[in-house]
């Protein structure tokens, strides 16, 4: 990846936070090149990222890139493509999309046919190198270039890659939507305790330093889930109590309903993006 020059289209947090990885993890600044429309975010990645070039031409980025790597908003990413189709067509770089809801075919077509896609699903821990990603290559995608785009996401987290594009889908319902699940659990948490009396700071750091312990603890195993439950759950006992309670709800079918329903809006967010 040293030898590569890696160009970004659009300059918003997750690029910040790609580039900021890659910088961190020994990619020279003059290997990277960012293309920002507005002058505030051009600012920011400027003092955030030194030496690294910034431009507002898109144009200019993709003349340069062996990797373009694709951050902007998914409403305008046709239109973004339809401008650099004459430019990718005679560089042929690997593009990497990180839009969400839009299909590596999609990207395809807008750049012209013929051009190795790969798409990916960051999350938002991406912003603290704690993420990880869901990626997917389309057919004209060699191993190097895997290589390439699974380097560019490892410098903010981990990758599982995908064989099916409609497992981004999956993906997407999740680690892409899956902190918000996480948040309201401990918001859920936080004021639950703090209803009941305990102040707030000291209910909102149980609440988070126990997800956080939860997660390492999850990590560093490969037993199942059932069984570190089991290590907590005593027969009888106060989190039996509060797990007979959530079972009695169904809280199982409500939360695999509520990653179905997810998983679903991201295919039609995949239609509403490729017509």
């Amino acid at each position: 990846m040293q030898d590569k020059q890696i160009g970004f289209i659009g300059g918003g947090n997750m690029t910040l936070a790609i580039a900021g990885g890659l910088l961190a993890s020994g990619v020279p600044a003059t290997r990277l090149v960012i293309a920002e429309p507005f002058r505030k975010q051009r600012e920011q990645l400027a003092d955030t990222l030194g030496d690294v070039t910034i431009s507002e031409d898109n144009e200019s980025v993709a003349e340069q890139a062996d990797c373009l790597v694709l951050a902007t908003k998914p409403q305008v990413i046709a239109d973004v493509c339809r401008e650099l189709k004459d430019v990718v067509q005679q560089r042929k770089p690997l593009i990497v999309s990180i839009a969400a809801g839009v299909r590596a075919a999609d990207i395809g077509k807008w750049l012209g046919g013929d051009v190795a896609v790969v798409r990916v699903m960051p999350n938002q821990p991406a912003l603290l190198r704690l993420g990880v990603s869901g990626l997917f290559a389309n057919s004209r995608t060699s191993a190097a270039d895997r290589d390439l785009a699974g380097a560019i996401m490892a410098a903010v987290g981990k990758n599982v890659w995908v064989d099916s594009e409609s497992d981004i889908d999956l993906v997407t319902a999740i680690s892409g939507s899956g902190p918000a699940y996480f948040f309201l659990l401990i918001d859920m948490l936080i004021k639950t305790a703090t209803g009941m009396g305990l102040d707030a700071a000291a209910a909102r750091e149980l609440a988070v330093e126990t997800a956080v312990g939860a997660a390492a603890l999850a990590a560093q195993t490969s037993d199942s889930m059932d069984d570190l439950i089991g290590r907590v759950r005593s027969p009888g006992g106060t989190t039996a109590a509060a797990l007979d309670r959530l079972e009695e709800q169904d809280v199982r079918a409500i939360f695999s309903a509520a990653l179905i329903a997810a998983r679903n809006r991201a295919d039609e967010l995949a239609d509403e993006a490729g017509k």
